[in-house]
């Protein structure tokens, strides 16, 4: 055991007195001054009484308890002599037999007042403080330490001294403060420090109770200047009072979140037994309900572990915490998701390609690509998924396509529009921390789907956009990629999640918006707009069909024949697809409707009359092939994003000096054809039989109608050059002859796209010829044949030969007479 000081209460300012008879606690106080150390017999040398984590002041009595044998022999002995003993600090409380360095120098001389031998062998002294002392010299250490002295003086003013007076009054009030803040304290301590009159001994117990460090205490201990030491204790009790008023507050705040929480638990209590009452799910059996169903899950191993670790910690979660619904409607999306659940695929590539002829015309390549994947699949049955972007103008069923080929799978269908999405959060979904997290609409629509190998579209893939929040594009290229979807990462989903059994059909209207490494990452199929053919088929296999169903009509009940049907598609639309078509197919269908509905009479067999009647003049003019009595005339061919369309490159010759001049909204690429065919006709012209002087002599303009369609692209560049060499030679151009193709300043013809579009718009145009590029032969072979029925399709390497076809000898009526001299130089000056 070691010495210690007995406070039984803390921060007290009355002190216990044991009585030797009874043991009872009697409250006492003792106000001897120093004068009273006159009667003391003072030893010439003091036994050095260690004391550990307090500091004794003169005039106060405590107990304390000694249990080292060095003290136990020193209070025996000095009990029985005088009772005089010195009482000093140690430095540090872990020293069991501190030497004289080991103890603060200034100590206080003490009275033993009584002596307690307890059963454990320790001993309770109660000892007074009489005066302040300062150790000289140790003069032995065995059997305890003793040493010489100087007894120090305290100098504190008299009671009337005002500053003394008002510091005494402080320290007063102070000291009450501090009994109010302090619960623990019992109020017979306030009655206590009223009774204290004497400055000296009202400094010196507070000095003893103040909430200081053994240090501080000291301090005050060794300042033998009475008015600095109260100044200098007042300044502890105030640092005390506030951090008393500080706990006091947290107290009173932590009291408060308590109660409240005691409340919401009642309230919580009450409403779990009601609930269970009523038969109402409540939270414990709701996640017992969300365990099950995740054992049942095939999900991965550490899925599995970190499912639990949140039902874990929901289970501490207090209910009616904010938290709570955040983490229970994560907890329901794990669940919810399809882990490892697929449907099984249909491997019947009949049936397949029977729904996909069924469901659109055309596309073969579409169908085919979708047939080669699922012959692949039926042989080797863990193929991943390809990503396919179809792509082509609007209304060509790039979107219905994805619904067709999951049906023809047998897998759910769902769609995600990419238009206008410039958040990348969108696709990757928000962190739980924030307000509203969810997941994206990839993951939302997975939950959606109920199954993990869904026909995903992704709609106008190429309309997505970036800003600030992100760039969802670049957070597509996770998911779009084979080899990086089997793992992918949702923000709000925390856990990897394999999209690599999803098949993706992406849809586009234009590849230029698209970035290079998301463009890369997809299996690119052009959808090309539809001929006139094509969506005559379409409007008599699907379109009529369906509006008839739509506004109420048997099938036999209304009839479109395929000529009625031609002239609603070149006289009342112009697009690719065929949504502008099906409209007017509606409002033809909806005036039959209203006549059967009134009762009046109508045909069974739409006509051509009928059909301007509803729907008035014809909004479109086809182009059609005028003759070649002028020359310069050339019917060239164009594809635009409607079909292919045929095109007149006019050219003209006047007096002037060589001007050229083009018109007709042409492109730069446009107008480059031009300058590049007059180039090679000045450098070919003795060849051609043209005068060199008449490019001098003669202003050249080259106008494309109509005027107010912009044109641009080089597969005009043959046809400007055959209509320049025809009004330079004023030779008549073949009858029923079309061309399409680049040319180079050397004379040779390159391949240009488009040839499908172009070639029908040439036959609809009633062309028989046609001269294209060699190497577009096998964009002809691609071609069914029936549409090429009655064309003759002349192939060609160099402009030579374009001429030698395209060229009559015979020259055209009224030919331009050409003055060949040389200009008149003009005079300088």
């Amino acid at each position: 055991m070691s010495e210690h000081s007995n406070r039984p209460f803390d921060e007290s300012l009355f002190l216990p007195h044991i009585d030797e008879d009874t043991g009872d606690l009697i409250l006492s106080i003792s106000t001897d001054d120093s004068d009273e150390d006159d009667n003391l017999d003072m030893p010439d040398e003091l036994p050095i009484l260690p004391i550990r984590n307090t500091v004794l002041f003169p005039g106060v009595v405590i107990p304390i308890t000694v249990g080292r044998q060095k003290s136990i022999a020193l209070i025996r002995e000095a009990y029985k002599a005088n009772r005089i003993i010195g009482v000093v600090a140690q430095r540090h409380s872990h020293a069991d037999d501190p030497a004289q360095d080991e103890l603060y120098s200034v100590g206080t001389v003490a009275k033993l007042m009584k002596m307690i031998v307890l059963p454990d062998g320790n001993t309770t002294v109660i000892i007074q403080g009489r005066s302040r002392f300062k150790m000289r010299e140790v003069v032995r250490v065995e059997p305890y330490m003793v040493a010489q002295y100087d007894l120090l003086e305290d100098n504190f003013p008299d009671e009337s001294h005002e500053e003394m007076g008002a510091l005494s009054q402080s320290l007063k009030d102070t000291a009450a403060e501090i009994l109010t803040l302090n619960p623990d304290i019992p109020k017979e301590a306030e009655e206590a420090l009223e009774n204290i009159d004497n400055p000296r001994f009202l400094t010196h117990f507070l000095s003893s109770n103040v909430s200081a460090e053994v240090g501080d205490k000291q301090r005050l201990l060794e300042e033998n200047d009475g008015l600095r030491r109260a100044k200098k204790l007042l300044e502890y009790m105030l640092r005390d009072v506030k951090m008393l008023e500080l706990k006091h507050e947290i107290q009173k705040k932590v009291n408060s979140d308590i109660d409240q929480q005691q409340r919401d638990y009642y309230l919580r209590q009450q409403m779990r037994i009601l609930q269970d009452e009523l038969g109402e799910d409540t939270p414990e059996r709701e996640l017992e309900e969300l365990r099950a169903k995740g054992m049942e899950k095939n999900w991965p191993k550490e899925v599995l572990q970190h499912f639990n670790k949140e039902l874990d910690k929901l289970s501490r979660m207090n209910p009616g915490a904010a938290e709570y619904p955040v983490s229970m409607n994560y907890v329901e999306l794990m669940v919810e998701l399809p882990w490892g659940e697929y449907t099984e695929d249909n491997f019947d590539l009949k049936r397949a390609q029977k729904i996909l002829d069924e469901e659109h015309y055309g596309l073969e390549k579409v169908k085919d690509r979708i047939l080669e994947y699922l012959a692949v699949l039926k042989l080797k049955q863990d193929m991943k998924s390809p990503i396919l972007c179809l792509y082509g103008p609007p209304g060509v069923g790039k979107t219905s396509l994805g619904k067709s080929i999951a049906k023809a799978l047998d897998r759910k269908y769902v769609r995600m529009s990419l238009g206008g999405v410039h958040d990348e959060a969108e696709v990757r979904g928000h962190r739980k921390t924030y307000i509203g997290a969810m997941p994206g609409r990839v993951i939302q629509n997975i939950k959606k789907a109920k199954s993990g190998n869904p026909v995903f579209v992704l709609d106008e893939i190429d309309k997505v956009q970036s800003d600030f929040r992100g760039d969802p594009s670049s957070a597509l290229l996770e998911v779009l990629d084979p080899e990086q979807n089997t793992a992918f990462q949702d923000n709000y989903l925390e856990v990897d999640y394999d999209l690599s059994k999803v098949l993706f059909v992406a849809t586009a209207n234009s590849l230029d918006t698209i970035q290079p490494a998301l463009r890369d990452r997809m299996e690119i199929i052009e959808i090309t707009g539809y001929t006139l053919e094509e969506k005559v088929e379409i409007a008599k296999r699907h379109l009529v069909p369906k509006q008839n169903k739509e506004h109420g009509l048997a099938e036999k009940q209304l009839q479109f024949p395929k000529k009625v049907l031609s002239v609603i598609i070149d006289g009342y639309t112009r697009e690719s697809g065929v949504r502008n078509l099906e409209r007017q197919i509606g409002k033809v269908v909806r005036r039959v409707a209203k006549a059967i509905a009134m009762e009046e009479a109508w045909e069974e067999k739409v006509t051509e009359v009928f059909v301007r009647e509803v729907l008035g003049a014809a909004i479109f003019d086809k182009e059609a092939y005028q003759d070649n009595r002028t020359a310069g005339v050339v019917t060239g061919l164009a594809w635009t994003q409607v079909g292919g369309e045929i095109l007149f490159i006019e050219s003209s010759l006047s007096r002037g000096r060589g001007k050229l001049t083009l018109s007709g909204q042409l492109g730069d690429v446009m107008k480059e054809s031009a300058m590049t065919a007059l180039s090679y006709l000045r450098s070919h012209s003795e060849q051609l039989g043209i005068h060199h002087n008449v490019f001098q002599n003669y202003d050249l303009h080259v106008h494309i109608p109509a005027g107010a369609v912009p044109k641009d692209g080089p597969s005009a560049g043959i046809a400007m050059l055959t209509s320049l060499a025809s009004v330079y030679t004023q030779r008549k151009v073949k009858a029923r002859l079309a061309m399409t193709g680049e040319i180079t300043l050397r004379g040779k013809v390159l391949p240009v796209g488009g040839i499908k579009e172009k070639i029908l718009a040439a036959k609809r145009a009633g062309v028989k010829d046609i001269i294209l590029c060699e190497r577009n032969r096998k964009d002809i072979e691609e071609i069914d044949d029936r549409y090429i029925t009655g064309l003759t399709i002349h192939y060609v390497d160099r402009v030579e030969d374009v001429l030698k076809l395209a060229l009559l000898k015979d020259k055209v009526t009224n030919p331009l007479q050409f003055i060949t001299e040389e200009p008149e130089a003009k005079p300088v000056g």
